[in-house]
């Protein structure tokens, strides 16, 4: 399992920076500097949640079922969170009507706090040795 969330995390990272870049040279140009905020604001908690995963996958401190669930709850926010912010801040860009997305960012959103609360709710439960 630690494999696994690793290289989740890895992935993660790699395209939070490769999307950043994106955002940072390719889109300067043609989104709004509110548009870009926002997207900077997905790619700035996907880079934080791969780092988290990093983290999960390393430590000792939490069983395996537990990162699994630390890793679904991470993947499925980070993908509403922060893919439904990339989708409504380039959507000026083709004309989409995105907005049926606005209520997932919040859900993804969710889903990432539930990850870290389940780290939490684990290490404090667990017995000092």
């Amino acid at each position: 399992m630690d494999k696994k969330i690793i290289g989740v995390a890895a992935f993660m990272g790699a395209v939070a920076i490769v999307l950043g870049a994106f955002g940072a040279h390719g889109l300067k140009e043609v989104l709004s500097e509110t548009e870009l905020i926002t997207f900077e604001t997905g790619v700035r908690y996907q880079m934080y949640h791969a780092l988290f995963l990093l983290f999960v996958g390393t430590t000792g401190l939490i069983d395996g079922k537990t990162k699994k669930t630390i890793l679904w709850l991470t993947a499925v926010g980070v993908l509403f969170f922060s893919g439904s912010i990339y989708l409504l801040a380039t959507a000026s860009l083709a004309s989409l009507n995105v907005k049926f997305l606005g209520p997932i960012t919040p859900i993804g959103g969710l889903l990432m706090i539930s990850a870290w609360i389940v780290l939490f709710a684990k290490i404090q439960g667990k017995k000092t040795e």
